[in-house]
């Protein structure tokens, strides 16, 4: 383990204690506007493991990774689901004869089967990833191959692509991409060309557009937010502490949060936002607790938590294994808040099927209470 994740770590204990000792005594009880109330109580309650412990019937914070030495498994609610089924098959054979690239496979996605395949909802979800499969970063959790000059981007990828998707038959659909610093406009003119076309063949189709942080520039990010889709989202990855040690030195927590705040401010109202963290990276509950103010501040609407997955041996370690008991917690804490939804649990990735499908009910249900409204005062 890297000492600066190893500093964090020592201090998980206490933390998680501070955190969550205090919710049985009455958190539960906080309204959306109590935040004041909630940190202050952080700042002077101090309860113990054990309290925490016993107050959620909960065997432990997370569980310990093994070493070449000490090996450990993983635990059980970290094993992979084999993906297959007909839906499966035929996505992957389509994408391979267009030549897209989805995030589910350069990322290594533990859910790639029960997306592709519907899983219990029954709608079929995949992740294109537009501009290449070559980033030119290097964040140090990403699977994704690195270059500083990747090839330049496919000038038909947003036509393939939102045929492609068309075909398929998708009612929500996530656009992602590599970072691409060595372009002038950072890819964004991709990214707006490609959800204009899929609003153009399929206007009921719901897009989310998972981007990069575009280094910043309003122009970029006012070019997607205003290109006719449904949500933008962009990921922080982790706690603010944490930025250096596990994003490429061009990102930082302050950019992202900016390029947030940015999109809600130029986008159409209606039109969600949301972003995700990776937690087993070394960060604290009270460092966790402070993003996800700074994220809500910033007037994100989703927020995801997942389990950070190790992709290779020259990636960064994993920390720890957060129990799904700790997600169901985050997962209070944050609709307490004010989110309108969060996803958390082990396997749950910023691009997520059942989030997928949530967010499409609610994004629908708006519009039908907005055209009521209307025809109400009309």
């Amino acid at each position: 383990m890297q000492p600066a994740v190893g500093r964090h770590v020592s201090q998980l204990s206490k933390s998680a204690a501070r955190l969550f000792g205090l919710a049985e005594r009455g958190f539960a009880s906080h309204s959306a506007g109590s935040l004041a109330a909630l940190q202050e109580r952080l700042a002077k309650d101090e309860p113990t493991l054990k309290d925490f412990l016993n107050a959620y019937d909960i065997s432990d914070y997370s569980v310990e990774v093994g070493t070449k030495k000490d090996f450990k498994p993983k635990p059980g609610w970290m094993k992979r689901i084999v993906p297959g089924g007909d839906k499966y098959t035929n996505i992957k054979a389509k994408l391979r004869q267009l030549n897209l690239n989805t995030v589910c496979e350069e990322a290594k996605c533990p859910n790639i089967g029960e997306c592709w395949s519907g899983g219990e909802t029954g709608t079929a979800t995949a992740t294109i990833m537009i501009l290449g499969d070559t980033c030119t970063r290097g964040c140090r959790f990403c699977a994704v191959k690195t270059s500083k000059a990747p090839p330049p981007p496919d000038p038909e990828e947003p036509r393939k692509v939102s045929e492609a998707i068309v075909a398929w038959g998708l009612d929500y659909v996530v656009l992602t991409s590599v970072d691409r610093d060595d372009l002038a406009d950072q890819g964004s003119n991709h990214f707006a060309e490609t959800v204009s076309l899929l609003k153009a063949r399929k206007p009921t189709m719901l897009v989310e557009a998972l981007v990069p942080d575009f280094r910043g520039n309003s122009e970029c990010v006012e070019r997607v937010a205003t290109s006719g889709l449904d949500v933008f989202a962009h990921n922080i990855e982790t706690v603010e502490e944490l930025q250096s040690v596990v994003r490429d030195r061009r990102a930082n927590f302050k950019q992202s949060l900016d390029v947030l705040r940015m999109a809600k401010g130029f986008a159409p109202a209606g039109t969600m936002t949301k972003t995700s963290i990776m937690l087993g990276c070394g960060e604290t509950p009270t460092q966790i607790l402070k993003a996800m103010e700074k994220v809500r501040a910033a007037g994100v609407d989703v927020m995801t938590f997942g389990q950070y997955m190790r992709p290779t041996k020259r990636h960064m370690p994993v920390s720890e294994y957060v129990t799904p008991e700790v997600f169901d917690k985050y997962r209070e804490l944050g609709e307490e808040m004010g989110f309108r939804y969060v996803a958390s649990g082990p396997m749950v990735r910023s691009s997520y099927k059942a989030g997928e499908y949530f967010i499409k009910n609610m994004i629908e249900a708006d519009r039908e209470k907005k055209k009521s409204s209307v025809e109400a005062s009309a």
